[in-house]
């Protein structure tokens, strides 16, 4: 933690009297950061301020916030509180952190702040970048996170990138830090706890600065990254004008200039959703603009569609929310066909509204998506597979509900759950032994 209190002591521009804006969940980490930064307090005479943001998903929340609610007055930190009422995207992580950061900017303005510090720390930005490597991402996204990211008007800094989570709790337990605990952190039901729990410690034990590959791992990336980047800024002006793509030109370009076209595109239109975009919807793109149909279009995350017209590609939102889709099951979705499906604790029927899986015996993570042609399912109590469009004709279901209708699958795309009509193979009784509980409704 000595580089973190360096980092901040010298590295941080701070001016006299600054005020700064710390975003503090009450987690370890958050609690570490905003203890460091009360130890700078009176040399710069800072005003702290805490932002904290009650996701209201877990009955501890309300206590946590009274928690770090408490230690702010004892310690002369100003207090500001947000509580996430609802939740309605498809995607629960990737909205709860847009509403956050919102609110957090929304605090830096209020404050007149320069700057917007987080707690993410050495071992998050290696899960970070194992997680997109697995899934997929862009050359930016396979970066991680950096330490300083500028915003229009204030810059987030992460002082804690540098350190390991074991040196944060040393910290804490060192300095009689106390903090709260997220149990959902355990689960391995969610990807990152995964990484959290099996990968990153079998890399810590070759070896234990092995965070600092990392780091330096992204550091190249995005410096790689910058100076591809203002290659592409040279020319993407005379073929992406206005939100619309010049084929013709487009197809003259290089293949990894063009697809680092789609991916800077990709990147503009995303940004701090950058999660949400894998290598497969790149391709996806690339193979639209390829095809031999003058007109076609593809879905995209949070409601984006590419259009093809002729010669020209365009990125719209989609409205209708209706197509080709495929979501990561983290822990709640809303489906395309105004269904949900939600991965939950316990639950009471037992028909093919609810799903029980061992992780054990599919490969993580869950992904829905809808049906693609040729898909088959081995449904439980019958011998090999069977067509999923028979099962739909079987099931007297519309042809206006096929196409959305949800196929729950695994991440090489084994079908484990027709939600609503019909289970796998994998699917377990109350008796047998599993550890995920999907319910559709």
């Amino acid at each position: 933690m000595d580089e973190a209190y360096q980092f901040l002591m010298e590295s941080v521009n701070f001016k006299y009297r600054d005020t700064v804006v710390v975003a503090v969940s009450g987690g370890p980490d958050s609690m570490a950061l905003l203890h460091l930064l009360y130890c700078v307090k009176d040399t710069f005479e800072l005003t702290i301020v805490c932002a904290h943001v009650n996701h209201n998903v877990r009955k501890e929340s309300t206590e946590e916030a009274k928690f770090v609610e408490n230690f702010c007055r004892t310690h002369g930190i100003l207090f500001e509180y947000m509580k996430i009422d609802d939740y309605g995207d498809d995607n629960f992580h990737n909205e709860a952190r847009t509403k956050r950061y919102h609110y957090f900017g929304s605090i830096v303005k209020k404050y007149h702040a320069r700057y917007l510090f987080t707690a993410h720390h050495g071992d998050d930005l290696m899960e970070t970048i194992l997680m997109r490597i697995v899934r997929g991402s862009t050359l930016r996204g396979y970066s991680g996170f950096s330490y300083l990211v500028e915003m229009d008007d204030y810059t987030i800094l992460r002082p804690l990138i540098g350190v390991t989570k074991d040196e944060i709790l040393e910290y804490n337990k060192k300095n009689k830090i106390s903090y709260v605990k997220d149990l959902s952190n355990d689960k391995d039901v969610y990807t990152r706890n995964r990484f959290r729990k099996y990968i990153v410690p079998a890399l810590k034990a070759e070896d234990k600065n092995v965070h600092h590959k990392f780091y330096k791992f992204s550091k190249t990336l995005l410096e790689y990254n910058h100076y591809i980047d203002l290659q592409v800024e040279k020319m993407i002006s005379k073929i992406y004008v206005q939100n619309e793509l010049d084929i013709n030109a487009f197809l003259k370009l290089e293949h990894v200039i063009a697809m680092k076209v789609i991916y800077y595109i990709l990147e503009h239109i995303y940004q701090d959703d950058l999660m949400l975009i894998t290598d497969h919807h790149a391709e996806l793109i690339y193979d639209l603009i390829l095809s031999k149909k003058a007109n076609a279009y593809i879905y995209l995350p949070n409601h984006l569609k590419a259009v093809k017209v002729y010669d020209k590609l365009t990125f719209v939102q989609d409205t209708e929310k209706i197509g080709d889709y495929e979501i990561e099951l983290i822990q709640y979705l809303n489906l395309p066909n105004g269904k949900n499906i939600e991965v939950v604790s316990k639950a009471v029927k037992d028909d093919n509204f609810v799903c029980r899986l061992n992780s054990n015996e599919i490969v993580l993570p869950l992904h829905v998506r809808n049906r693609k042609n040729g898909d088959r399912i081995y449904v439980k109590g019958l011998l090999g597979r069977k067509k999923v469009n028979d099962i739909f004709i079987d099931e007297k279901i519309p042809m206006r509900d096929r196409e959305l209708w949800p196929v729950v699958v695994d991440s090489q795309d084994t079908i484990v759950w027709l939600p609503g009509l019909k289970k796998s193979k994998f699917d377990k009784t109350k008796d047998e032994k599993y550890d995920i509980i999907l319910k559709y409704y």
